[in-house]
This record gives C-alpha cells, sequence and structure tokens, in this order.
C-alpha cells in the first residue's frame, strides 16, 4: 500500500516512481506480494510520467490541453483502486501500465 499512496506525494515533485522503487528495493526481497504491488506501482508510475511528458509536449499543439487532465483523473482513479486492492490483501494489476520492470 505504501508503493501506491507514497507516488502521491512524490508525484508532486514529478517523482512518482521512487517511493516504489524504494519499497521495492527494502522490502521486495521478503514478499513476493509486496514485490508484486511495487513493480505493479512502478510500472504505473513510469507509464504516467512518459504519458505526462508526452502530454506536455503536445501542450504546444492544444492537444495536449486535453490529454493532461484525462491523465491527471485516470492516474487517481487507478492509484486508488490499487491501493484499496493492496489494502484488502489482493493481487492487484494496472490496465493501463507498460510492464518496464518484472
Amino acid at each position: 500500500m505504501a508503493a501506491h499512496l507514497g507516488s502521491f506525494i512524490a508525484a508532486l515533485v514529478v517523482l512518482g516512481f521512487l517511493c516504489p522503487l524504494l519499497v521495492l528495493l527494502v522490502k521486495g526481497y521478503r514478499s513476493r506480494y509486496v514485490r508484486h504491488h511495487a513493480v505493479e506501482s512502478l510500472n504505473f508510475q513510469l507509464t504516467a510520467l512518459g504519458a505526462t511528458l508526452v502530454a506536455s509536449l503536445l501542450a504546444f499543439v492544444m492537444i495536449g490541453l486535453v490529454l493532461l487532465p484525462f491523465i491527471g483523473i485516470i492516474y487517481v482513479v487507478l492509484v486508488i483502486q490499487a491501493s484499496v486492492a493492496a489494502r484488502r490483501d489482493e493481487w492487484y494489476r494496472y490496465p493501463v501500465s507498460l510492464r518496464i520492470v518484472r
């Protein structure tokens, strides 16, 4: 749960991937479940960062101005869903995430 919710705080400074990375490095070796959630959160954070960067670049041609709020809403909803699933001890997989880290 810390991997998911901690990314909210770190995302304020565009470093949302740091919290799940720290959870993965510090606690990931102890539990398959913790590793799963940390990897899922890290992959989603990297995907969200990439999408935000692309949308920011597209803001110069006005398309990004529509995409940025959409990305923000999807980000908040999916992180809350993942956090609730982690709290309930459920396995969760982000539906829109590139599988960069395995």
